[in-house]
């Protein structure tokens, strides 16, 4: 699924200059950095989002402290992290009322947000206007228009309604905003994970059946994809590995060993898909490890890819058995970064690892 969505999105984008907007890594938060559990750098998406809880209308104190971020808490926050001010609120109810649960409300600055920011921004200047032409139209300053293009700020329906028609969006835009203001709502599928893919510095994926999309031969792509053009845009995705007008994107791999053994379309093509993972291991940017199962399944769900971008934010992408969900959730990213640990900690070493596919790679001859 992940890898269907993706190419999907990337045909699609090659088809049409005004996508709906990607979910940034949404962070007023400081998530936690999964790098610091790979013991190698990691960068690079429905968004799962939490939020704080909305004032409560009984009486209450208002306590101010300072604490680490959740992820820090925890133990993830690396070196330099950032610490944040909360306001607790301590409240008196009357005797005999039972205390219910408050609503959550989104953060101020999200992925989707930053999502939104992006292509609010992509409309503006693919029509050559400037960011105080938009501020004098909504009555706002030129500031608001940079956070709100910047994911730093929610912008109001009345500001989404009048940039959407003077843009001539035909919609888009309230579209999107109304999309990530319903409450629970995740992010839809046509969430822009390709953009993300490529504008991340770092990604980590986890594989427990069949090679990664970024990392799949032609005619291995073929066994699950219906068209050439389908095969065409998987391939495209992977030039952000091997890019040099810009720095390549850093990914590693941790895959079952059932992936090396899982026949998929014939025989030659597991030889050429092996051969192609070897010689893929070798570049300095790809590390590829694969988890022993040692008698117990390895990971706890489905197949995910965790993004870290260029600002240190992340946000993952994760398979379920019903849907694909995308999350920069703190708590999530805690989950996932717990699983890494685990898969880290029986993962092959990068030289054991090669020697495990070489292996496999006879078996298949």
């Amino acid at each position: 699924m992940l890898e269907r969505v993706g190419d999907q999105l990337a045909g699609d984008q090659a088809r049409h200059e005004v996508v709906h907007a990607p979910l940034p890594r949404d962070q007023a938060h400081e998530p936690p950095h999964l790098r610091d559990h790979l013991g190698v750098p990691l960068h690079h998406h429905l968004v799962l989002r939490r939020a704080l809880p909305h004032d409560l209308s009984s009486p209450c104190v208002a306590n101010t402290t300072h604490s680490a971020t959740s992820a820090a808490s925890m133990g993830l926050l690396s070196r330099g992290g950032s610490h944040r001010q909360e306001k607790r609120r301590t409240c008196k109810l009357p005797r005999g009322v039972i205390a219910m649960a408050a609503r959550r409300q989104r953060p101020d600055s999200s992925a989707a947000l930053v999502a939104f920011g992006r292509q609010m921004r992509r409309l503006r200047e693919a029509k050559d206007i400037k960011q105080e032409t938009i501020a004098h139209l909504t009555k706002v300053s030129p500031a608001q228009v940079s956070r709100i293009e910047s994911g730093k700020k929610r912008a109001t329906r009345t500001f989404v309604e009048l940039v959407d028609d003077y843009l001539e969006a035909g919609g888009s835009l309230i579209s999107l905003w109304e999309d990530l203001n319903k409450d629970g709502h995740p992010v839809p599928i046509w969430f822009d994970w390709p953009q993300q893919e490529s504008e991340a510095v770092e990604l980590v994926t986890w594989q427990h059946t069949i090679v990664p999309g970024l990392l799949q031969t032609p005619a291995y792509a073929r066994a699950f994809l219906s068209s050439d053009e389908a095969v065409e845009a998987r391939m495209a995705r992977q030039s952000i590995l091997t890019r040099t007008d810009a720095p390549p994107t850093v990914l590693t791999a941790l895959l079952s060993e059932g992936v090396l053994s899982h026949l998929v379309g014939s025989p030659e093509v597991m030889r050429e898909q092996i051969e192609h993972l070897i010689a893929l291991s070798e570049l300095p940017n790809i590390t590829i490890q694969i988890v022993r199962n040692n008698g117990r399944p390895a990971g706890t769900g489905g197949a995910f890819v965790v993004a870290t971008m260029e600002d240190r934010s992340e946000v993952a992408y994760m398979e379920t058995t019903v849907r694909g969900i995308t999350t920069d959730d703190p708590s999530d990213l805690a989950k996932l970064s717990e699983t890494l640990r685990e898969l880290r900690a029986r993962a092959l070493p990068e030289d054991m690892s090669r020697d495990m596919m070489r292996e496999a790679l006879e078996k298949w001859t």
